[in-house]
């Protein structure tokens, strides 16, 4: 592989938001995961597990990720007492770590520009709370990708564990679009472990950190969203 090689095959690898319901061949998912094992981690200690749902077991997943969304839509909407109600009925988020935690300010301000960048891009107004909600659900929907993955890492070597796991998913990516598979990072997934309790038994150490879908993109125009690929930031230098 030569270096122009692989710098087109980063770039093109991008979030795609709009799946066929095309199956992904066992061969290739086979493929794509072998390649996953050649990413570095932290002395070899490979702290992370996946899960990998298709067919009636995805459908199940989809479904409950909704539930647990539109459950929430009060909070989300930071209506009053929302919250204490999620509370009393059982129905706050479980997830292993905080998806709802405020983003760091400096840090903010990107999160809010490809946020408003998608929602122009796809037809919504600042206003449009149902249309953002619709956007914001297919997210649960993991995109109708016909495979939905889900990365655990181990609570006893965080951070590392959650580095080493980046390492994996980004390689694991890479090979998924070097076998002409699509994918998109799906954070929303870690907000809620009872549905993906409900269809695995992962041990009580690992923690889920992030789930992910693979399939092949298709035409809807929302796939032709990109979002600002900033250059890497390097620390000064002192003088």
């Amino acid at each position: 592989m030569t270096p122009s090689s692989f710098s087109d095959l980063a770039a093109a690898r991008h979030a795609v938001r709009d799946f066929l319901p095309d199956p992904v061949p066992d061969e290739v998912l086979a493929a794509v995961l072998d390649d996953a094992r050649t990413a570095p981690s932290w002395s070899n200690t490979r702290p992370f597990m996946l899960a990998l749902a298709t067919g009636e077991r995805a459908e199940r997943l989809r479904a409950a990720y909704v539930r647990e969304f539109d459950r929430t839509l009060g909070a989300q909407h930071r209506e009053r007492g929302a919250l204490a109600r999620l509370a009393l009925t059982g129905n706050l988020p479980d997830g292993d770590y905080k998806v709802w935690a405020p983003y760091p300010e400096d840090l903010r301000v990107h999160s809010f520009a490809v946020g408003r960048a998608l929602y122009r891009h796809v037809g919504v107004d600042r206003g449009d709370r149902a249309g953002r909600d619709k956007v914001n659900r297919r997210n649960c929907e993991a995109f109708g990708a016909p495979v939905i993955g889900f990365v655990l890492v181990h609570a006893g070597l965080m951070p590392f564990a959650a580095l080493d796991a980046g390492l994996m998913l980004q390689t694991l990516f890479l090979s998924a679009k070097a076998h002409g598979v699509d994918s998109c990072p799906l954070g929303v997934l870690a907000t809620w472990r009872r549905p993906f309790d409900a269809e695995f038994e992962a041990p009580a150490d690992y923690g889920l950190i992030t789930g992910f879908a693979l399939g092949y993109a298709s035409d809807a125009p929302v796939n032709d969203f990109r979002a600002e690929r900033r250059a890497v930031r390097l620390v000064p230098t002192r003088s």
